[in-house]
């Protein structure tokens, strides 16, 4: 069994592509893109730490989003072993999978860490969070507060050519990152 980090795939959010300057033509390709390289890399069995906003659902009739429920696009994915954080697109059961959970605590690669969607919610208790939600605006980041500090590590599908990440490839790049900030 293999673990696996990432958030915000946004599915069936068109305009999604423009806000984070997706590389899609369609909201169609951009869903496909996203399932195929999930599932290169995932297997049945494994575990996802997916850090929220699933999909974008609307029911407001604005014009955003499919009216695709969650389930028919977790059915397309080769691991039903996903622990879902909620995000802000998934706030008050919107993603429908209704998910309490707002953050997570694990110990993993040495290392005990908090997870969460935003930033804005790290635990400064914790020298790492693993974060979503600033998609391609930067992989890892320091916030301080009342003197204490967080590294917050971004798992957003941009960050990784939209690609979940494995262990490894996010300590090899928060490790880099560290030598640079120095």
């Amino acid at each position: 069994m293999n673990t696996w980090w990432t958030s915000d795939f946004h599915f069936g959010h068109a305009n999604n592509i423009f806000y984070c300057n997706r590389p899609f033509k369609t909201v169609e390709e951009m869903n496909e893109t996203i399932i195929k390289r999930f599932n290169e890399r995932v297997k049945e069995g494994d575990l996802v730490f997916f850090l929220g906003d699933f999909c974008f659902k609307s029911g407001s009739g604005r014009g955003e989003g499919e009216p695709i429920k969650p389930q028919e696009y977790l059915k397309k994915l080769n691991t039903r072993n996903i622990i879902f954080v909620e995000g802000n697109h998934d706030s008050r059961g919107r993603n429908g999978f209704k998910t309490p959970i707002q953050s997570v605590v694990i110990r993993y690669g040495g290392q005990r860490m908090n997870l969460v969607h935003k930033p804005e919610h790290a635990n400064y208790n914790f020298k790492i969070n693993i974060v979503g939600h600033k998609h391609e605006k930067w992989f890892c980041q320091r916030f301080y507060k009342d003197k204490k500090f967080t590294d917050c590590i971004n798992v957003s599908v941009e960050q990784n050519n939209y690609y979940p990440f494995s262990w490894n490839e996010i300590w090899q790049r928060y490790t880099q990152w560290l030598k640079i900030i120095k």
